[in-house]
């Protein structure tokens, strides 16, 4: 690991996840928001479900590790919440088992230390009729619906709310925008730089209403060598130099 070290907000999930570094994502948002401030850490797997989340969720966070995240945001629920294929193969996962899933991962992440925060994110909507029309000639038929996929949010929510967890309601988040179906997405499934964005406002919005101690807010936590330096830009005035470690100008949007 390259130093000093910095607090790790580790991404874990399915392909929303793995995909969250692309397409102007979420991923990449939180990279520029937290930059000198956290390392975020990219674990996410394309077409899994919480089963095979479950799994792995040892080797993915080993209790054992030097050093704990201080943050994990979870995404599963899209693939689980597919229809079931007849052949019993695929990602569905029948709704109490993903619920229990979840919450097997979420009390396995809590016991990595007492500093680490969870932040899960519920299943999106999906555009129904954009996935009917991009069926792959290479897969069985894949159903999703709104329908189910709301199930599952609402399980998830309900899950976080026992637990006493954060989340992110992404089945109502990402339908705030207007035409959602046709902005937020690619594909119908995954996130277009829009949907992202609304993501992103989201999480950081959710991370700085928690009350945890320490905050993990972005402009709670120290920047990375931010003391004044005689090697900083120079003033208009020729006298002093301007401290550059707090700059957000060049932000796409200014986040808060």
């Amino acid at each position: 690991m390259v130093g000093p070290s910095r607090p790790q907000i580790v991404l874990f999930g399915s392909s929303i996840v793995q995909m969250s570094f692309g397409h102007g994502g979420w991923g990449a948002i939180l990279s520029e928001v937290y930059a000198r401030k956290a390392d975020i850490v990219l674990r996410g797997y394309y077409g899994w479900n919480s089963t095979r989340a479950l799994e792995v969720v040892d080797q993915v966070f080993p209790k054992d590790a030097e050093v704990q995240p201080s943050l994990v945001v979870v995404y599963f629920g899209g693939n689980d919440s597919m229809a079931p294929h007849p052949s019993g193969l695929g990602p569905h996962v029948p709704l109490p088992q993903y619920v229990d899933n979840m919450k097997n991962i979420a009390l396995h992440l809590q016991s990595l230390s007492d500093s680490t925060r969870i932040l899960f994110l519920s299943c999106p909507p999906v555009d129904e009729a954009k996935v009917r029309q991009n069926q792959s000639p290479y897969l069985s038929q894949v159903i999703r619906t709104n329908e189910l996929c709301k199930t599952y949010s609402d399980a998830c929510v309900e899950l976080c709310q026992e637990l006493g967890l954060q989340v992110v309601d992404l089945f109502s988040t990402l339908q705030r925008a207007d035409d959602w179906e046709t902005v937020s997405f690619t594909d119908g499934i995954h996130l277009s730089a829009q949907g992202s964005k609304l993501v992103a406002a989201e999480i950081l919005r959710v991370v700085k209403e928690a009350e945890w101690t320490p905050s993990l807010h972005w402009k709670s936590m120290p920047t990375e060598f931010s003391e004044d330096s005689p090697y900083d830009l120079v003033s208009a005035d020729g006298k002093n130099t301007v401290n550059s470690s707090e700059w957000t100008y060049f932000w796409e949007e200014q986040w808060d």
